[in-house]
């Protein structure tokens, strides 16, 4: 004969079983509900041709950046980053993507269309590709795009939202929602988005205009600067304006509380821009920014400037700071970090996850920002289509892989090799010490290169016609 158990046994056991079963699926919901709650807000601050030696705390001759420079004091600044091309509309194409420009077609800025055609690009980035934005709303996030755009143009271009954007104001856009390029107003809807998304995790891409041209210097920072020479005082003008929006951002932060819960992260698409002659006072006439010829950023030491694979135009600033997670006050010289790892390591930092059959040319390097040294898993690839209209721009392909950065123009049968551990500069060609290295890159370059449309998309065309389709290969 069975006998039951006794009910206050029963009643026990199925308590217990309960509250295991209730702690089980805490265990597995609580990390996501925290996460929800405790993700961090993102910054992305994104100037415009600063030269790496243009921040005082990296050796400006004239430059004073204070608010900058407090940054660093209160994070990490990266001596080892590149952005992946030394022109503009390219560089944000690789933050936007993840992907190097060239897997898109864009190898040079947005022009007109015609001049689009004849270099081979697209009229616009692909709104259906990759898009860090649109990973980010897919995380939960508020996303805002405040300032420069410049990735496309033309009839029928896509609007930022469509890449993903629940708020934006930006120039060289859609001119859907179109703010001037002076004045910081960049810097004003970024604070208002702040302000009204600061109880929700958030993410906010600002791009600055300064120090591009045109330049329009503000009287206060000329007065400020009136003891250097003519060149100098409206070049620190701008970029001391430049800064200025920085500590604006900062300031806000803090008093709104949010401080602490808030990564940002400070950097420039490519290095400073090439001085011109008198002739290019006035950037166009009828214009009242000023031109080239107060365009004398400083790289730091470093040869090329904007248009060049030299280190010059695009190794560039990169600062990383978020109050009790970045450590503070280290500046990471052996970390070798890209433009495309900011989407891998944004994502990561969200909780949020890579499109399904996604593969980033970048990698996640949050363990960089905590401050854990980083050992490079990917190589990085350079590509510029510009010309070698200029004695440092001759270089139209660039690996670095390791230790080695070759750069190389077969047409003009020049490659040269850097051994970056060793110098940092790019002062000495080794490439005639170490054919097998070199080799070995060119292979490399020969690989990826084989891997990259030939063609841009005709979705991203004003005029698809003119596309070759039989040379689009995805």
């Amino acid at each position: 004969m069975k006998h039951s158990a006794h009910p206050q046994i029963k009643e026990t056991f199925m308590l217990a079983i309960k509250r295991t079963v209730v702690a089980l699926l805490l265990a597995i919901l609580s990390p996501l509900c925290v996460g929800a709650a405790d993700r961090p807000n993102i910054i992305f601050i994104f100037a415009d041709d600063w030269g790496y030696g243009d921040l005082s705390s990296h050796g400006s001759t004239f430059c004073q950046t204070p608010h900058l420079d407090q940054m660093a004091k209160e994070g990490i600044d990266f001596a080892n980053f590149t952005v992946n091309s030394p022109v503009c509309s390219p560089s944000r194409v690789a933050v936007m993507t993840g992907q190097f420009p060239a897997r898109q077609s864009i190898h040079q800025h947005f022009a007109g269309v015609t001049s689009n055609r004849k270099r081979g690009m697209p009229d616009w980035l692909d709104p259906l590709g990759p898009s860090l934005p649109r990973m980010m709303q897919d995380a939960g996030y508020k996303t805002g795009h405040f300032g420069k755009w410049h990735l496309g143009g033309g009839a029928g271009m896509p609007t930022e939202d469509q890449y993903g954007y629940d708020a934006y104001a930006t120039f060289n856009g859609s001119k859907t929602n179109d703010i001037k390029k002076d004045g910081l107003a960049s810097v004003d809807h970024a604070v208002a988005f702040i302000k009204q998304n600061k109880d929700q995790p958030f993410f906010v891409n600002l791009w600055l205009h300064e120090v591009h041209l045109a330049h329009y210097p503000l009287e206060k920072y000329l007065k400020q600067f009136h003891d250097l020479d003519e060149q100098q005082r409206v070049y620190a003008s701008v970029i001391a304006e430049g800064d200025e929006g920085v500590g604006r951002v900062l300031a806000l932060l803090k008093e709104l509380a949010i401080d602490e819960k808030t990564l940002v992260v400070f950097s420039t698409d490519n290095g400073p821009e090439v001085t011109r002659g008198e002739e290019a006072k006035i950037h166009h006439k009828g214009d009242p920014g000023l031109g080239g010829y107060y365009s004398v950023g400083e790289t730091g030491g470093l040869k090329g400037r904007k248009r060049s694979l030299f280190a010059g135009g695009i190794r560039v600033p990169l600062i990383v700071r978020w109050p009790g997670v970045v450590p503070a006050g280290q500046t990471d010289k052996t970390s070798v970090l890209t433009a495309v790892d900011l989407l891998p390591t944004f994502l990561e930092i969200a909780d949020g996850e890579l499109p399904d059959g996604f593969v980033p040319d970048g990698e996640n390097v949050f363990s960089a920002f905590q401050g854990e040294p980083l050992q490079r898993s990917k190589p990085i690839f350079w590509e510029w289509k510009g010309g070698a209209t200029q004695d440092e721009n001759w270089p139209s392909l660039g690996v670095r892989d390791g230790r080695w950065k070759l750069i190389l123009n077969k047409e003009l049968g020049k490659r040269e090799l850097y051994d970056m551990e060793k110098d940092w500069a790019e002062k000495v060609d080794v490439s005639q010490q170490n054919p097998e290295i070199v080799q070995k890159l060119v292979q490399q370059l020969d690989v990826w290169k084989k891997s990259l449309p030939q063609a841009p998309d005709p979705r991203c065309c004003v005029n698809p016609k003119q596309t070759d389709l039989k040379k689009f290969k995805k």
